[in-house]
């Protein structure tokens, strides 16, 4: 709506600019003529002239162009084009000619003369129709070319709606498949130990705040996000034994104003504890973030085990990649993804964006 109002109150702009300079000739003309002062009988013969096709134009503007042109009823429009012109034309014609009959019956030869300078129109009825034509043609395209442009934006800010839409879609997907995997560790260290569930409980208050508040917006600082993915891993300590090898490595005095989409990471770290830990072999996560040129790298390195070898890829991988590919093109960011016998090792490389 607000698109449509600018762009309507720069059409209006543009005619009332057009129609001031015409308005403002005949009294630039007497200027340029050299006469000491303004012929106001010589402005008013032309406003004369000029009234018809003002008549014309406010009506072609406010109610046949909008209600047949824009409409696509082309037939209509030029039937109510021509019929207006005309009608309008013949009007001021039978005026002209009521008010020639009543000079000469009154036999004034000197207002005869003065009404005849002071006509309506100068031109031929058929030339007065061509004018008026081209008048209502130049208006045509103009309101035309503003309709086009207002369809552009509105499709502009309907394409970026639903790119926001799909791009929220994707990434609060990610959430209820996260929560469900945390809530079944929770559920499991109850019964075995209920301290370490009681310390489970509030690491996940603290990544739910993170989710209900920060993971909303566009883009969040890599600080914070660091500060989610390592409460998410001290959660996941506290299931596993100290057999499973888990590091983290990221810079200790990153720029606050560093920032990049929320939830990209927080994928591949969960994909790693679902399918690259075993309880009958020695296992590993090994998470490195770095910031470099107004980049940052992620990389993860987790073991691989034959029983999950098939599964290691899941639906929020998938996310992930449309998530990068809505945000950042297909160019713009790299997802390198290497399957070895006993590693997997995904690497994301993506620019930080404006906070």
């Amino acid at each position: 709506m607000k698109i449509q109002k600018k762009q309507a109150i720069g059409e209006n702009l543009l005619y009332v600019m057009v129609w001031a300079a015409i308005i403002l000739v005949p009294v630039l003309n007497s200027q340029m003529m050299s006469e000491m002062h303004v012929n106001l009988e010589n402005v008013l013969i032309a406003w004369r002239q000029i009234a018809p096709y003002l008549i014309i134009f406010l009506i072609h503007n406010a109610v046949i162009a909008p209600r047949y042109m824009l409409r696509r009823k082309y037939g209509k429009y030029l039937l109510s084009n021509l019929a207006l012109i005309i009608s309008v034309f013949w009007l001021v014609q039978i005026y002209e000619d009521h008010l020639s009959d009543h000079l000469l019956k009154q036999a004034d030869p000197e207002a005869l003369d003065a009404y005849r300078k002071a006509s309506f129109s100068n031109l031929e009825m058929y030339w007065s129709v061509v004018l008026g034509f081209f008048m209502t043609g130049a208006n045509t395209g103009i309101k035309l070319i503003y309709q086009s442009m207002r369809d552009e934006q509105q499709m502009e800010v309907l394409k970026r709606q639903n790119l926001q839409a799909e791009m929220d879609y994707l990434k609060y997907q990610i959430n209820p498949h996260f929560f469900m995997n945390t809530l079944n560790n929770i559920h499991a260290l109850i019964d075995i130990d209920t301290e370490s569930a009681k310390n489970a409980v509030i690491e996940l208050s603290k990544m739910m705040r993170y989710v209900l508040y920060d993971s909303g917006r566009e883009i969040i600082s890599l600080n914070r996000d660091i500060q989610f993915l390592k409460n998410y891993i001290e959660l996941m300590r506290i299931r596993y034994t100290d057999d499973v090898d888990i590091r983290v490595e990221y810079p200790r005095d990153l720029p606050e104003q560093v920032s990049i989409p929320p939830l990209l990471l927080i994928v591949f770290v969960e994909n790693a504890f679902k399918h690259g830990i075993s309880y009958n072999h020695p296992s590993f996560i090994h998470l490195r973030i770095e910031y470099a040129d107004k980049t940052v790298t992620g990389t993860l390195s987790n073991s691989r085990h034959p029983a999950a070898a098939t599964k290691q890829a899941g639906i929020g991988l998938d996310n992930v990649r449309k998530r990068l590919a809505l945000i950042y093109g297909e160019k713009n960011y790299t997802l390198d993804i290497r399957e070895e016998e006993r590693t997997y090792t995904v690497k994301l490389v993506i620019p930080t964006l404006n906070a």
